[in-house]
């Protein structure tokens, strides 16, 4: 029986074939039906000419006619030269000049949460309390490509990976911080469809080397001044990374001159020579955890120095110098999407959150005779913190984040304690907007691009000043701050604005 769909408001229908009995058709009672030859004769004629249909459909088939349609199979009615060309376009970086100049000014925030790892700018600029009735003053501002990739800033150059939908490739865009004009752009062919906007990872970038990951899990490394390719790779083809799910959201590191991430797949986490782009090291994946949307963060315990990451299943905690793999729990893990990062406490605590009611956790690492073990010390309830994208900020000695549940910025003690919130009258949007620390102020962005500076301070909640600095919506790329000039992105674009109080 085969049923078809009529269309709404319609019965379905059931086509039902021929019955093999007279009894089934209710002719003959329980009697069974026999044929008489004499009943084939009418079947003859018939026989005959679909015999005859068969012999002269199969003659003109072995004649090889050149003009016999092809079955219509779904995407070959678009060209096929273009799909052919998308199928067959070589995984090579181009490089292109452009007219912008480097920034004759200092300031520093070379990665993702900046130098130090702590989403803090640890500079000496004052940033102004107050703000004229439009807000602080634009500088410059450049159109991107649909997504949420924050920048990186070292001297004077600004670096942003984007991605360019006409070109289909992915572009490591260098864009001079006085003016935001380009000065070079580094691209090579990727297929990225539209998923909540595309690229979403901030570059690391040292003083020889510039490393991105795209949204596809393809790793680029250039020369950070002269955007010169080094090299190229597929994370997926080589290592077995899943594109995680709305794409790659983990951020490079670049340590001690090596490109460091965390494929999942075949290898838990790697660790490629910047210049070569050898492996220098892989760490196994015994529980075969996949890429999530976090970052790895470095740590320093019991004279160790390791990476803390959240896997696709658990936290683990991978040698610096080897990749041993030194402990692992699976104390902390989400069950839909990992985006915020481990926040590293003094004396080995690591602070986990997450969105999607999954809380928040304390982890409490342990050594003993050279062995590492994380160990659970509180958890909180999705009604006193949880972060669906961000990372928290610590700040002499207390958390500062925006709630997933009510959209609250809050500030909490190390022990979980909620030490105060911005209450119901100053909430941040759907709190998917990024947040940082610098000159004692809290820079808090929402999804509609309204900035707010609130007092970094357990006493109370004190917001000093709040201006609308984008137009768009979904801002919720990382900012970064550099030489008291503040880079901030909605969906499609990009806007560097003066915050110092002298400028």
């Amino acid at each position: 029986m085969v049923r078809g769909w009529l269309g709404k408001g319609e019965a379905a229908v059931s086509f039902l074939g021929p019955s093999n009995t007279a009894k089934d058709r209710g002719l003959l009672g329980s009697q069974p039906y026999r044929m008489k030859p004499t009943h084939f004769a009418p079947l003859l004629v018939p026989g005959l000419v679909f015999l005859l249909a068969l012999a002269g459909l199969l003659a003109w088939r072995a004649t090889g006619d050149a003009n016999k349609p092809e079955a219509r199979i779904p995407g070959r009615d678009r060209p096929a030269v273009a799909a052919s060309a998308v199928r067959r376009r070589p995984l090579v970086p181009t490089l292109a000049s452009g007219q912008g100049q480097p920034a004759n000014l200092a300031g520093d925030w070379s990665r993702f949460r900046g130098p130090y790892f702590d989403a803090i700018a640890h500079d000496s600029v004052s940033l102004a309390r107050r703000w004229p009735a439009g807000g602080p003053r634009r500088l410059w501002s450049v159109e991107l490509g649909e997504g949420y990739a924050g920048a990186a800033v070292r001297d004077g150059r600004v670096y942003v990976l984007d991605y360019d939908p006409l070109r289909r490739n992915d572009v490591l865009r260098c864009l001079s911080l006085a003016d935001g004009q380009e000065i070079w752009q580094c691209s090579y062919p990727v297929d990225v469809k539209r998923f909540h906007g595309m690229s979403r990872t901030v570059p690391a970038v040292n003083d020889q080397y510039a490393v991105t990951l795209g949204p596809k899990c393809h790793v680029l490394c250039v020369d950070a001044r002269s955007g010169q390719p080094y090299w190229l790779k597929d994370l997926a083809a080589e290592f077995g990374a899943t594109v995680p799910q709305w794409y790659a959201g983990q951020c490079p590191l670049i340590d001690a001159g090596r490109a460091v991430f965390a494929p999942g797949g075949d290898a838990l986490m790697i660790a490629l020579d910047c210049r070569s782009g050898q492996l220098v090291w892989q760490c196994p994946n015994p529980r075969g955890w996949a890429m999530t949307h976090a970052s790895i963060m470095p740590m320093e315990f019991a004279g160790r120095k390791m990476y803390v990451y959240f896997g696709k299943g658990g936290v683990v905690g991978v040698a610096a110098d080897d990749g041993a793999l030194l402990w692992d729990t699976t104390a902390w893990k989400i069950g839909i999407a990992t985006c915020p990062s481990p926040v590293i406490l003094p004396e080995g605590r690591i602070f986990c959150c997450g969105g999607y009611n999954s809380g928040a956790v304390m982890l409490q690492l342990v050594e003993a005779e050279g062995k590492f073990e994380a160990r659970e010390v509180f958890r909180l309830t999705p009604k006193q913190f949880g972060s669906t994208q961000h990372t928290p900020v610590f700040y002499d000695g207390y958390l500062y984040g925006v709630r997933e549940r009510d959209s609250q910025l809050v500030c909490l003690d190390q022990e979980g304690r909620e030490v105060w919130a911005s209450g119901t009258d100053h909430r941040f949007g759907d709190g998917k907007g990024p947040y940082m620390m610098a000159d004692g102020l809290l820079l808090v962005l929402d999804d509609s691009g309204v900035l707010t500076l609130v007092e970094a301070t357990p006493a109370a909640f004190r917001p000093v000043a709040q201006a609308r600095v984008l137009e768009g919506h979904e801002a919720w790329a990382p900012m970064a701050l550099a030489g008291g000039r503040l880079l901030v992105r909605d969906l499609t674009q990009m806007v560097c604005l003066e915050i110092t109080e002298s400028p």
